[in-house]
């Protein structure tokens, strides 16, 4: 249950660069350390194991970077946004940038349940000349394989300009599919298909969006 007497806001960040390379675990320390570096008075858990009470958005796969990443704080007194998001740029890392910061209710949904569609950007190798969208991808997961379908999790067309492709996802609560997994299936159905030279391979991974479906 959320607590009315504390503030929460929500901050969005840049993860470029090398720290794309953190796993999740990894990035949440990052940020913590931030947030401590900012001298922000953030709250703390009850318990046995008290700890930050900061909470992020959707994860992002290793090696996939974010310009439109999330994360919300909850502190213990009022600091005006523009005061708090500049003292997290002053703690903060140039790959790890935060670059804006609003109060949000106590009750509003968790960003990565508020904001299920992504869009991402991938820059390739080369410029094919077409792409081919797979029918099916097989993905092993805690050692079983599954197969998704990219139709039911795709929201939009997957667009082509030049060596950019790009693309949005959805996550289902019963599931979701890794934007660097259908990527890659993407690039060797264009490559099986002929529209592009054996050596096409994604170079870099970056979410630019997180929103609402449609409809909520």
């Amino acid at each position: 249950m959320a607590d009315p007497r504390l503030f929460r806001l929500r901050v969005t960040f840049h993860e470029t660069g090398r720290l794309a390379m953190l796993s999740h675990l990894e990035l949440a320390r990052a940020l913590e350390r931030a947030v401590r570096r900012a001298q922000l008075p953030f709250a703390v858990s009850q318990g046995f194991s008290p700890h930050m009470r900061i909470a992020f958005g959707a994860a992002l796969p290793v090696g996939v970077g974010g310009t439109a990443e999330i994360f919300d704080l909850y502190l213990t007194d009022y600091v005006p946004a523009s005061r708090a998001l500049t003292a997290l740029q002053e703690a903060s890392p140039a790959d790890l940038y935060p670059t804006e910061a609003r109060y949000i209710e106590a009750r509003d949904a968790a960003a990565s349940v508020a904001l299920p569609v992504s869009t991402y950007e991938v820059v390739l190798s080369e410029a094919p000349r077409a792409v081919v969208v797979p029918e099916a991808i097989t993905v092993v997961r805690k050692k079983k394989e599954k197969t998704l379908v990219p139709s039911d999790f795709l929201v939009g067309p997957v667009s082509l300009d030049g060596a950019t492709v790009r693309f949005s996802l959805e996550a289902k609560p019963t599931g979701s599919l890794r934007a660097d997994a259908f990527a890659r299936e993407l690039v060797r159905e264009t490559v099986a298909a002929g529209h592009a030279s054996e050596d096409l391979r994604p170079i870099t991974f970056l979410r630019i969006d997180q929103r609402a479906a449609e409809g909520i």
